[in-house]
């Protein structure tokens, strides 16, 4: 269970560095995730900090410095949601590597560093057939340079510049198929709802067709009658009551099936409500839920539904657990739901509305609910019987 949390939120963070940045906070996020990145930097700096220059020197220096940072940044924090056209991508990686070479032969191999920053923009922004030749490419012109210049550092980079050059590539597929992926499930689940709403629509016509043309041809029949037989009318209108009582019970019975909740979509949901709000939470896998009535899961679901709801909206906490247990009582087997979370369990004095309605549905089913403060925090235990005709009478 852990380790699923843990690549739901490796999804999303991918996921989230495949987007464009929704707010200015994630915005700001994104430029903070690049600034580490820009460590290699900080010997050109360093040397035309030091004065080692000429006066125009340094001052062509920190302007060719000024617009490789900020072609550079241009170019990464671009690709990250709104990427430029491959031609404006193509030229400004250019002129990348032009600042590169030119910086570095005429200002010594303290610049060597910036071949690194074009590595990871071709990784980042090429196709990756071209990107897996401007790699090597950028790795062979720094050494050229490097001997030029008799760059230090130069064989030192190597290594580096082809594997971060590589790795950007590789962090390029996974954010892509990531964002797929949840495109997929989100089509899926579309297609799924789709699917559920013909399925209702098929058995709402096969359910009311016939009625609605039986209570049709009977309304006109009793509206011929009348008023020469009014006797033969009223049976007429007798019969489209009970035709349109029956009619009625059909359609309750058809989506009492829709509305009930399932305990499995229950918890998935729970996962999305508490991660969305910011609250760490433990939810178990799916639940074996053999034998079980639909009763007794359909109230556990709602128990579930409405601790998660109390959790996001009131309890202001910041971890939540949640468990789903088989236990065997003296009134027989049951199914235990127990949602902790470490909050202030709200502000009344007494139970709500929901907590209120929750115990009577439970009760309907059967089981019973429990609920109150921790030391720190609040908990709520629903149970339920796990076979058809158990009554929850005792404790577990």
């Amino acid at each position: 269970m852990t380790d699923d949390r843990t690549q739901g939120a490796r999804e999303d963070r991918l996921l989230r560095m495949g987007e464009p940045p929704r707010t200015l906070g994630e915005a700001w996020r994104k430029l903070v995730w690049i600034l580490p990145w820009l460590v290699f930097l900080s010997s050109p700096v360093h040397d035309l900090a030091a004065g080692a220059h000429q006066p125009a020197a340094t001052a062509a220096g920190w302007a060719g410095l000024a617009a490789f940072t900020g072609i550079y940044l241009a170019l990464v924090f671009r690709n990250m949601g709104r990427p430029f056209s491959e031609p404006v991508v193509a030229c400004m990686v250019g002129v990348l590597g032009v600042l590169a070479v030119v910086l570095t032969l005429t200002l010594g191999g303290a610049w060597i560093g910036l071949f690194v920053y074009v590595s990871v923009v071709c990784g980042t922004t090429f196709p990756l057939r071209v990107a897996y030749a401007a790699i090597p490419a950028t790795t062979v012109a720094m050494v050229l340079v490097g001997q030029v210049v008799g760059a230090e550092a130069m064989w030192t980079l190597v290594l580096l510049v082809l594997l971060v050059g590589f790795a950007m590539t590789g962090v390029r597929q996974l954010v892509r198929t990531t964002v797929e992926l949840r495109q997929a499930r989100a089509t899926v689940a579309q297609l799924a709802a789709n699917e559920e709403r013909l399925r209702l629509a098929r058995d709402l016509h096969d359910l009311l067709g016939h009625s609605l043309s039986l209570i049709t041809l009977k309304s006109e029949l009793a509206g011929r009658m009348l008023p020469g037989q009014p006797d033969k009318a009223a049976q007429q209108v007798a019969d489209i009551e009970q035709v349109s009582r029956q009619a009625l019970v059909d359609v309750r019975e058809a989506v009492t099936g829709y509305r009930r909740p399932r305990l499995a979509a229950e918890l998935a949901g729970a996962r999305v409500a508490l991660t969305a709000a910011g609250v760490s939470c433990e939810l178990p896998a799916e639940p074996a839920l053999d034998g079980v009535p639909e009763e007794s899961e359909s109230a556990l679901a709602w128990a579930l539904r409405e601790a998660v709801t109390n959790v996001v909206r009131h309890s202001g906490a910041r971890r939540c657990a949640v468990e789903v247990v088989r236990r065997q009582t003296l009134d027989g087997p049951l199914l235990e739901l127990t949602v902790e979370d470490d909050g202030t369990g709200g502000s009344g004095s007494g139970p709500g509305n929901g907590l209120t309605g929750l115990v009577e549905r439970l009760e309907k089913a059967g089981g019973m609910l429990e609920a109150g403060r921790l030391k720190r925090g609040f908990r709520l235990v629903a149970r339920v019987p796990a076979a058809a005709g158990g009554n929850v009478g005792s404790r577990a």
